[in-house]
């Protein structure tokens, strides 16, 4: 396993690389599709790989611990052979999950005591049990188990919670060095950052997940309902002390704006659910703004999706056919909106890592972010 840069932006923080991994290289910036439960919702495996294309996805610890349970994806020989992915996975940890099940569930050293929010059933989420489980899964990059602070937050709490994170990163680097890898591929471990919104917690915290000299590290707990410049503030921060020779991970975020300035503060890797749940409800992201493809202004425009072409759907169904399919509740609406803006966050960051290469990242990005802020 490898990073290596390629190039970084004169004008700011943006960066280039590649990161090598056992199911293959990933260029970065990348963005990497949601498969919570092993799927990316509504896309077959051979879209996702013939026409979105990424070299990584996300799973979800909590989600697939839950549905099928451990015992069938390691019977099936890991998540990758379970769902027939042969590319690189990423499996959040569940510390987000369990986060948002904040009426159900307990937050103490040893770990989280929650209920299953499909049966009401018990369980406890530890350090060392969340590092098992993802081994089982099988992905090849696992995340440490975090607590991740709401917002707003008190700042003794958020200070008291930034140091469980840290004590429960021990617990989880200990047990991953004693365990050993299931299916024949490497996996490394991801610490995350926490601290809230108060500068001089993430200050501490980067700087505790920069000395543990990890393959990778990941940025938490933004993108939770926070004002977005705070979001930015705090990223800057945190990507001031994180080593540049490792990749970094901001986790859940974002809109293509987001992700476009956070490239520029130094970020190599995003996921969010943006791109399938808008697309699911109508909302198309494109390089010249947003599309509610369900207005009444699109029911006799035969013109393409999205004539730029991002992937096959786009030019092969006009904006009068995707909005009927909407108006009569068809199931394929929602599959050819979720490939669409797959397609285009795909685009997004492969354009953005073309312009780092060539020297003119931070001018067309400043273009684009004025051009993805309009309504069509």
């Amino acid at each position: 396993m490898k990073f290596e840069l390629k190039a970084t932006d004169i004008a700011s923080r943006a960066r280039a690389g590649t990161i090598t991994l056992d199911h293959g290289p990933i260029e970065t910036p990348i963005f990497m599709p949601v498969g919570t439960l092993g799927t990316v919702k509504g896309v077959h495996q051979r879209e996702l790989k013939e026409e979105i294309n990424p070299d990584i996805i996300l799973g979800n610890t909590y989600h697939l611990y839950m549905r099928p349970q451990m015992d069938i994806i390691e019977k099936a020989g890991g998540l990758h052979k379970f769902m027939n992915w042969d590319r690189n996975i990423l499996t959040d940890s569940g510390g987000f999950q369990v986060y948002s099940l904040s009426n159900t569930r307990k937050i103490k050293e040893e770990g989280v005591h929650f209920q299953s929010h499909i049966d009401g059933s018990r369980h406890l989420f530890t350090p060392e049990n969340v590092m098992d489980t993802q081994r089982t899964i099988g992905a090849d990059i696992i995340m440490a188990f975090d607590e991740c602070t709401p917002y707003p937050c008190e700042y003794d709490y958020a200070r008291s919670s930034m140091h469980r994170t840290h004590r429960w990163l021990d617990r989880c680097i200990a047990r991953f060095e004693e365990t050993d890898n299931k299916y024949g591929h490497n996996q490394t471990l991801f610490p995350i950052v926490q601290g809230s919104t108060f500068k001089d917690l993430r200050q501490q915290s980067a700087e505790y997940i920069a000395s543990k000299n990890a393959f990778g590290n990941a940025i938490g707990g933004l993108s939770v309902g926070e004002p977005t410049e705070m979001m930015y503030e705090m990223t800057e921060v945190v990507t001031g002390i994180l080593p540049e020779d490792k990749p970094r991970y901001l986790m859940g975020v974002g809109t293509p704006i987001n992700i476009l300035e956070n490239i520029a503060l130094g970020v190599d890797m995003f996921d969010c659910v943006m791109p399938t749940r808008n697309g699911r409800n109508g909302m198309l992201f494109t390089a010249n703004g947003t599309i509610n493809i369900k207005n009444r202004k699109w029911a006799d425009d035969f013109s393409a999706i999205d004539e730029a072409g991002y992937t096959w759907v786009d030019t092969e169904y006009s904006k009068a056919y995707l909005r009927h399919l909407f108006s009569v509740n068809e199931l394929l609406a929602r599959q050819i909106a979720s490939i669409h803006n797959l397609g285009f966050y795909l685009w997004l960051v492969r354009e953005a890592r073309n312009r780092i290469l060539a020297g003119d990242f931070t001018q067309w990005k400043n273009k684009m972010v004025k051009q993805m802020d309009n309504r069509l």
